[in-house]
């Protein structure tokens, strides 16, 4: 049995990583800080199948006995700082995990001679497409594994970093390194600070849903299930040193995003409220995914439409999980 060594295992994507994991038959080394977006609870139904580890990446002799312990045969690494918002008020943390953390398991993973390292990137590496706001139907310019990285924000300068880092230990020192890049991903689980379950938990409590500027941003939607389902393919089909895009094809500006789940909700539409646009706010994503189709016969089963019904019935059903948290309220 191959043993998988997740970091941010109790995270949004991570945990439910670790969960298909699981059901897959790998053993499971979770690795996580547990800052505020993490949460046991993500896990807990496979808490007996796992091995748990409280620890911070960036502490590197806690992280090498972790190593030495546990030897995974493998490294996939989600544990990052992921929201811009947050990353705009303070970089800080944003370094230290995503670029500091990333740096130390790369060495770590050097000195074990591990299998594979998979270093989950992120769209926003490739920084923005500036089409009008009229074309979100999938046609038009798109961001190929092998265009030029240009982060906006200094989330996505971190992440692009961690990107670039992983692509340098390849080369440099022969770490197997393949690098994941998805799209906006959405679904249980994920915490009450990013657009859909903010806009979901506000219009429960029938409280203001704020969306920037017009609205008009566009995002690539790629349900949790979907996402994770890629990685696996990665894992077990991709090539050492390939980089693949995983993409759901399925745009919506973020006002249409909004307007879906208030009606899902049966809420009216005045509950919208327009508010100022973050600084640097990228216009719009668009992957394209034809190499990890193509080439490990990966597709996604989620329709849009279908996800976000879910995903609001998975939040309408555990309002204990969402309301343990503070971020959606006033």
């Amino acid at each position: 049995m191959k043993k998988l060594l997740v970091t941010g295992g109790a995270g949004f994507i991570g945990s439910e990583f670790v969960r298909q994991g699981v059901k897959r038959g790998y053993g499971i080394v979770v690795v996580d800080k547990l800052t505020y977006a993490g949460d046991l609870m993500r896990i807990k139904d496979v808490e007996k199948e796992i091995i748990f580890y409280r620890a911070d990446i960036t502490d590197k002799e806690f992280i090498e006995h972790i190593f030495d312990k546990e030897k995974p045969d493998s490294i996939i690494h989600w544990a990052a700082e992921s929201h811009v918002d947050r990353s705009i008020q303070d970089a800080f943390p944003f370094l230290e995990t995503n670029v500091k953390g990333t740096r130390i398991l790369l060495e770590i993973s050097r000195q074990h001679g591990i299998e594979r390292f998979i270093n989950i990137s992120t769209d926003e590496v490739y920084g923005e497409l500036k089409e009008s706001a009229s074309s979100a139907s999938g046609e038009g310019e798109q961001f190929y594994e092998t265009t030029p990285l240009n982060p906006s924000s200094p989330y996505s300068a971190s992440k692009a970093s961690a990107d670039m880092l992983g692509r340098a230990y390849l080369r440099t020192y022969g770490v197997p390194v393949i690098t994941v890049r998805p799209s906006n991903t959405y679904g249980h689980f994920q915490y009450p600070e990013k657009l859909i379950p903010v806009a979901i938990s506000k219009a429960i409590d029938n409280k203001p849903v704020p969306v920037y500027a017009k609205g008009e941003n566009v995002r690539e939607w790629l349900y949790v299930e979907d996402c994770v389902r890629g990685t696996y393919a990665v894992l077990e089909k991709g090539r050492i040193g390939e980089i693949y895009n995983i993409g759901s094809g399925q745009e919506r500006r973020n006002i249409d995003v909004v307007r879906k789940i208030l009606s899902t909700l049966g809420k009216s539409e005045s509950l919208v409220e327009f508010v100022q646009d973050r600084p640097g706010h990228d216009f719009k994503y668009r992957l394209n995914s034809d190499k990890i189709k193509n080439a490990l016969g990966f597709e996604v089963k989620t329709a849009f439409d279908e996800g976000l019904e879910k995903t609001v019935q998975w939040y309408l059903e555990n309002e204990w999980w969402w309301r343990r948290s503070t971020t959606h309220r006033e």
